[in-house]
């Protein structure tokens, strides 16, 4: 059974089932998971735990059956985690899971929980992943998206009893804030663990001023060529420029991001033409496999994209593929990234909504 992560808590409030999967990639929330899932086995009576990685195509998953199956010889109750980086545990895995979520059923003396990565669809209609669900407890550890990072942030303060100050001024540290540790969410709690020490709630009153954040909080975000896709597509041209800035620092292949850019312009241009067809705009987007958040982007800014505006952006990231191979382009930066700058930007500023584009 499925549950969500902000359930968790009052889920184990009704009683600690014997099997629980939680997957996903973010490593915080997920550890955070396990922790209060372990805390409430430990009031259980569970004193003892082990634990397995899976890594290998030849992992020998009999001890893993021996620890899942077996009474504990130190204590009376027992803790079996299973860790499966890749998220593939091959084909004896599946046939080991299938077993363990099956043993599980009668087995009160153990408690199996097992660790796994962002799965995709397929994976997630396996059998073995089917037995695990069906016979415990799953649970998918999604990542804070940007929108929701402010909130997340205003969350952790307060649950270590400081805020931010109220209205605009108090808005604009949550997005300083935001903007520090996007992508990075082990970093942030860092970051407002640091804040804790720094401005103790007996000494300034929990209030965090604007200034004080600007201080203490270093620049720890991370970045990623699919993010920077959603912020291209959303028109965010600030955010899309610390982006990119941020790729380039950390080492990303400027012909990924060229893709990533080049990809989108295509399929805004294929589905335009599939409109243009007679193609319903829900089929088209079906057609192109633009799904979740993109699928949402692609309904704002199609209506108001003329076909002269995606041609001259077509031609562009031509130009830009160019570029990043080494060419020269008249009246284009001879570097790749700054290339990749003005491609962007451009990009963003014929998805921007209405206001953004032309002004109040």
């Amino acid at each position: 059974m499925q549950i969500a992560a902000q359930q968790l808590g009052q889920h184990l409030q009704r009683g600690l089932k014997s099997l629980y999967t939680l997957h996903g990639d973010e490593p915080l929330l997920q550890l955070e998971a396990l922790d209060t899932i372990r805390a409430a086995a430990r009031a259980q009576g569970f004193t003892e735990r082990t634990s397995h990685t899976v890594a290998g195509a030849h992992f020998d998953w009999s001890e893993v059956l021996a620890s899942g199956g077996s009474l504990s010889l130190f204590a009376d109750k027992q803790i079996v985690e299973i860790r499966i980086p890749s998220g593939k545990p091959g084909k004896d895995g599946s046939a080991a899971l299938q077993q363990l979520a099956d043993m599980s059923r009668d087995n009160d003396s153990t408690l199996t929980i097992v660790l796994l990565p962002r799965l995709d669809k397929l994976t997630k209609s396996s059998a073995w992943f089917a037995a695990l669900d069906g016979f415990g407890i799953s649970l998918q550890v999604d990542p804070v998206e940007r929108t929701a990072l402010p909130a997340w942030i205003a969350q952790r303060l307060g649950a270590q009893g400081q805020r931010v100050a109220s209205g605009e001024e108090g808005q604009r540290t949550l997005q300083f804030f935001a903007d520090r540790v996007e992508g990075n969410l082990l970093a942030a709690h860092q970051e407002i663990q640091k804040l804790a020490l720094l401005f103790p709630v007996d000494v300034v009153g929990g209030v965090l001023s604007l200034a004080q954040v600007e201080s203490a909080v270093l620049n720890v975000a991370r970045y990623d060529v699919f993010k920077l896709s959603e912020a291209v597509l959303a028109g965010q041209a600030v955010r899309v420029q610390r982006m990119l800035d941020g790729l380039q620092a950390e080492g990303e292949a400027e012909v990924l991001v060229h893709y990533t850019l080049s990809e989108d312009i295509r399929a805004l241009k294929r589905v335009k033409d599939a409109i243009a067809h007679g193609r319903p705009l829900p089929m088209a987007l079906r057609e192109q496999r633009i799904w979740g958040l993109r699928e949402r982007l692609f309904e704002r800014v199609l209506p108001r994209m003329g076909d002269l505006e995606l041609s001259q952006m077509l031609q562009d990231a031509h130009l830009v593929d160019g570029i990043v191979k080494g060419l020269k382009r008249a009246d284009w930066p001879h570097s790749g990234w700054q290339a990749l700058h003005r491609l962007a930007l451009r990009l963003c500023a014929v998805c921007a909504p209405p206001a953004a584009r032309h002004g109040p």
